[in-house]
């Protein structure tokens, strides 16, 4: 079984999105786990979002990376861009997907839901052929 973490800052938005989305995508083969450097809280639009896909993460909630024993990691993907990224003290694969915070600078409503919902759609695509590189999931 793949032991996955997702890695950003305030593990609000993107590492939340993403474990959202992988969970759903690939179920019991791999266990998926999301954290930060600075973990606040899952971001509302995060939930709105995923709930459009028809994906409930309400239960999801935001978690430091030190509180991740190396052990139920064995690939790291950190997802920060403008900012540094935590990092993970371990011997896991490490995999780099740059991808802006939907939640930062100030925007209108609409057009920070519509950020939201652009991170939320590169994560699915990423994820979907980066599983099927790795054989969780058949050919689209």
């Amino acid at each position: 079984m793949k032991k996955i973490l997702f890695l950003c800052v305030g593990n609000s938005a993107r590492s939340q999105m993403a474990e959202g989305l992988a969970r759903n995508l690939w179920g019991d083969q791999v266990l998926v786990q999301s954290a930060g450097s600075n973990p606040s809280r899952v971001h509302p639009m995060t939930i709105q979002v995923l709930q459009e896909l028809k994906m409930d993460i309400s239960n999801q909630y935001s978690k430091s990376v030190h509180t991740i024993h190396p052990e139920t990691v064995d690939i790291v993907i950190t997802l920060c861009a403008e900012e540094v990224c935590p990092v993970f003290l371990g011997k896991a694969e490490r995999l780099h997907w740059p991808l802006p915070d939907p939640g930062k600078g100030a925007q209108t409503e609409q057009e920070q839901l519509e950020g939201f919902r652009k991170i939320r759609d590169e994560l699915l695509n990423r994820l979907k052929l980066w599983g099927m590189e790795q054989g969780l999931m058949k050919k689209i």
